[in-house]
């Protein structure tokens, strides 16, 4: 009996080192991400996704798509090129552990939005995007949806137009494609506002 909890604790302990090895080496290799992304992975710049709370499944689908080149960007596609796998994830997993910055919108603002979040528009044919990206933004892990909580509003709404002209097509069975071009420019701005500020 004692043996067997003794290996139970052996084991316990190497698998939280292990894992805070894995979180140190992410936290080192990810020093570099933190000039666009912020070294809590809560970028300053609009322009630049903020990494803080994003699922680490998510994180690494995108950075392989940058390698491989299905996703295209001027700044990640050389970044993306020499990470292994290993890297991708102890680069996600860190992120992932961080906390987002909540931003603030006002109640005025986010009528438009929060109906369609929350309930979608049948008559046009749209879901509501909480049933992907949960009620407050947290996105699905599992599903590899991301989170847009936290999210700067000016980096989402860019990706809504991307997806809405197809520029970008790195989602699942074009779902988001068919979404955005369903939305208007107004919708898209005040969507984009409203998920930054949820929690």
């Amino acid at each position: 009996m004692c043996h067997r909890i003794f290996c139970q604790q052996l084991l316990l302990t190497v698998t939280l080192l292990l894992s805070l090895g894995a979180f140190a080496n992410g936290e080192q290799k990810a020093a570099v991400c933190g000039a666009c992304h912020g070294v809590d992975g809560n970028s300053i710049n609009p322009a630049w996704p903020s990494l803080a709370g994003q699922g680490a499944d998510y994180i690494v689908k995108q950075l392989q798509a940058y390698k491989s080149g299905s996703r295209q960007n001027g700044l990640m596609s050389p970044m993306a090129a020499n990470l292994s796998d290993i890297d991708m994830i102890e680069i996600a997993d860190y992120f992932a552990k961080q906390s987002p910055k909540i931003y603030f919108t006002s109640d005025e603002e986010s009528v438009v939005a929060e109906k369609i979040y929350r309930g979608g528009d049948k008559s046009r044919g749209i879901p509501a995007c909480m049933s992907c990206h949960g009620p407050n933004g947290a996105g699905n892990p599992a599903a590899k949806y991301p989170a847009l909580r936290g999210q700067h509003a000016d980096y989402t709404e860019g990706q809504l137009l991307s997806y809405r002209d197809r520029t970008r097509d790195t989602d699942q069975q074009m779902m988001m494609r068919s979404i955005a071009a369903k939305l208007s420019d107004e919708e898209i701005t005040q969507l984009s506002k409203y998920v930054s500020a949820l929690h």
